[in-house]
Parts: structure tokens; C-alpha cells; sequence
């Protein structure tokens, strides 16, 4: 990681994104809204809105002009920001649902924002406006919306108090790494230049790598979680009959808990659910069983060479790494067919997920991903973590082969 002065290069990141941010999702808010008015308001409405997002623009503009220059840190001033803006994402969100992207931005910015104190409210009104724009608009109009709106609400919610969760174990880490740095300024006094230097290097690394391991397991737990949860949900409206709208409530209630549960175990840095009871291969055939049933895709588990009990932080890896692999099938391939296949290999363990779906350039997408997803670079970099390797092989129109090598380490 580079600095510029004394300012990281991730921290400048989050500089622009909490300086430009909101006006892009205002802006992409602005313009799917005008496009969908005449689904959701009417001339009046339409006139409200527009004075609101001005109120918006303008609240930006003041915050922009009167903030002191780097990283925003709990202040009245930031505080006051933050509850005009969360009060007026609500107000667009209640006229028109399409806002709830500006209201998005609530859950970035809260623990620069406000103080400690504060943060579970906040979080909560956010969770509002989200619950009530993904259940159709504010406020519900029927009984299914109601329904839809308390379920979307209970997900929305543990999403914020995973958050929470993550602020205050990143304050806790940043407490035990501040009082290792101490002790290292201690013992470095003979060289004063050296010391800094590793100063600077131990905090960044370790502030860099607690944030992408948490970054990595949010979006293998809650972000697919999410995504199952959302379909579940959307397949409720198409239920014919009370009964089956159940069978789709109760599939994205048990995600919701599921999801919950990996989130709190990723932020106690804990083995993945599914191999608390089994080991990778049985885990990794009720994680395809599971997805089959749940995409509709004939997917088929295989097991090659002997069984061996692998390492705690092997197994999790390549569980992880299918799971995102899964993930992606499902999101992008439109697949008629999925095949995952584990094989032990002398001193080597290989995962391979293949798909017949639309396939793509590998070549060409790999520009996008490097730019921060956790897609493709981030089943590199955890096969990485562990000496391994990642291999993509993909055609348009011919499928996808994801192949993970990982050393075979043994369980202790």
C-alpha cells in the first residue's frame, strides 16, 4: 500500500468515496426515478420530490464547502449531516422507492459520522427505508407487502448490527495493533528513522488485512445470502396460493438466520458453519445439494482419490472458494448444468467448478474485477493465502471451469 503524505492510499480512496459518493447515488436515484414517475407518484409527489433532491444537492454542497479537509471523524457537525440527509432519504424513499440507492449510502459512512452511541439507531432507520423500498414502497399497501416488509426489515437489520459488529472489532484490533506499535517504538529508539518506518508498515498491513478478510467474508456470507434471500422473496409475489408464498417465506427466513450466523462467525474470524460438524467433502456436497435445489441448476458433486483430513484453513478456503464459484454460475452463466469435483493428489488438493452457461472473456473482465470486487481476484487471493492458485478457463457460449490447487496440508 502507498501513502501520499501521511495519508494512505485506502484511506484517500474512502476521502473521494465519502466526498463524491453521495452525489452519484443522488444522481443515479434522480434519473431511474424521473424514468419509473409514473409508477410511483403522482404530479404532486413529482413535484415534491424535486424540491427534496434539491434540499439534498444542497445539504451536499454545504457539507462539502464546511468539512475539514481528509477522513470525517463524530462531530455535531457530522452528526447534524448525517440526520438531515438520512431524514430526507427516507422522505424521497416514502415517494418514490427507487431513492432507497441514495439512502444506501447510511451504511457507509455511519462510524465516521457519528459517535458510538448513535450507531444502532441510525443503522435502523436505514434498515426502514431499505426494508420498505424492497417490498414494493412506503408504506406497505398489503397484507403480502406487510409481510414482506417485517422479513426485509429483520434482514436489513442484521446487516447493520454486522456493521456495528465490525466497527467494534476493528476498533478492538486497532487497540491491540496501537499497543504492539508502542512497544515497538520502545524498542526501536536507536533508530529513529527504522522505527517509523515500521511504524507506519505494521499499522498499515495489519489495518489492510482485518479489512480484507472481513471485506471477503462479508461478500462470501451476507452479499450471496442476500441474493438468495432477495429471489426467495421476489418468488413470493408469483406464489400461487398462500401456501407456496410460505415454502418461498420460510427458504428466505432460514438464508436470513443462515447468513446472520456466518457473518458473526466471520467477524470472530471462525471456520465456516458447514465444517463445523463435517469435513470438506461432505460439506461441500450438501453446499452443492443445497444450491441445486435452491437455482434450479442440475448440479452433481464428485469425490476423486483418497479422503484426507486437511488443515482447518485449507478446507475453509476451497468451501469458500466453490461457494463463490456457485455464486457466480448462478448470477451470471444462465447454466443448464454444474459440476464440482474434489480431488486429493498426493501432496495436492484440486477443486474444480465447472458450468455449460454463456461463459465469458476472462481476459477482458479481469480488468473490472481487479478494481475491488471480491469475484474472480478474490478466490485468487484467498487460494493465494494459503500458496495456492486460482485458473479460469471460459469461452462465450462454451461455459466456465473454475480450477482451484492448494497444497494438501494435513489436519494437525
Amino acid at each position: 500500500m502507498t501513502t501520499t503524505g501521511t495519508i494512505t492510499t485506502a484511506e484517500q480512496r474512502w476521502i473521494q468515496f465519502f466526498r463524491h459518493g453521495p452525489y452519484a447515488l443522488l444522481a443515479v436515484s434522480s434519473a431511474v426515478g424521473a424514468a419509473a414517475a409514473d409508477e410511483f407518484m403522482t404530479p404532486g409527489e413529482s413535484y415534491a420530490v424535486g424540491v427534496l433532491v434539491l434540499a439534498a444537492l444542497a445539504l451536499q454542497v454545504w457539507w462539502q464547502r464546511t468539512s475539514p479537509p481528509g477522513l470525517p471523524t463524530p462531530s455535531p457537525r457530522g452528526e447534524l449531516y448525517y440526520g438531515v440527509r438520512t431524514a430526507l432519504a427516507f422522505a424521497l424513499t416514502w415517494l418514490n422507492p427507487l431513492f432507497a440507492v441514495y439512502a444506501s449510502i447510511g451504511y457507509f459512512d455511519v462510524a465516521n459520522l457519528l459517535r458510538a452511541r448513535f450507531f444502532r439507531p441510525a443503522l435502523l432507520v436505514v434498515a426502514v427505508t431499505m426494508a420498505g423500498s424492497q417490498s414494493g414502497g412506503l408504506p406497505p399497501g398489503s397484507a403480502i407487502q406487510w409481510l414482506l416488509f417485517g422479513g426485509l426489515f429483520v434482514v436489513n437489520a442484521g446487516l447493520s448490527t454486522v456493521f456495528g459488529q465490525i466497527s467494534n472489532k476493528e476498533a478492538e484490533h486497532a487497540r491491540q495493533k496501537a499497543a504492539t506499535i508502542d512497544a515497538l517504538e520502545r524498542a526501536l529508539d536507536e533508530n529513529a528513522a527504522l522505527q517509523a518506518q515500521l511504524v507506519v508498515q505494521a499499522r498499515e498491513a495489519g489495518v489492510a488485512d482485518e479489512r480484507r478478510r472481513l471485506a471477503a467474508e462479508i461478500h462470501d456470507t451476507l452479499a450471496q445470502g442476500l441474493t438468495g434471500i432477495i429471489a426467495q422473496l421476489q418468488a413470493v409475489t408469483a406464489a400461487e396460493g398462500p401456501q407456496a408464498a410460505r415454502v418461498h417465506l420460510d427458504r428466505a427466513q432460514a438464508l436470513a438466520r443462515h447468513s446472520l450466523g456466518e457473518a458473526r462467525r466471520s467477524v470472530q474470524n471462525l471456520a465456516p458453519a458447514a465444517l463445523e460438524h463435517d469435513s470438506l467433502p461432505e460439506a461441500l456436497k450438501k453446499t452443492v445439494a443445497a444450491w441445486a435445489e435452491r437455482t434450479g441448476v442440475d448440479a452433481r458433486f464428485t469425490v476423486t482419490g483418497a479422503e484426507e483430513p486437511l488443515h482447518d484453513e485449507v478446507a475453509a478456503t476451497l468451501l469458500r472458494i466453490a461457494e463463490e464459484a456457485l455464486a457466480n454460475t448462478a448470477r451470471h452463466a444462465a447454466a443448464g448444468r454444474a459440476g464440482v469435483t474434489l480431488s486429493y493428489m498426493g501432496d495436492e488438493v484440486t477443486l474444480d467448478i465447472r458450468d455449460d452457461g454463456r461463459g465469458f472473456d476472462p481476459a477482458a473482465r479481469q480488468g473490472r474485477t481487479a478494481e475491488g470486487g471480491f469475484g474472480l481476484d478474490g478466490m485468487k487471493a484467498r487460494a493465494a493465502r494459503i500458496a495456492g492458485e486460482v485458473a479460469v478457463e471460459a469461452e462465450h457460449g462454451a461455459g466456465t471451469a473454475v480450477s482451484a490447487r492448494v497444497p494438501l496440508v494435513r489436519h494437525d
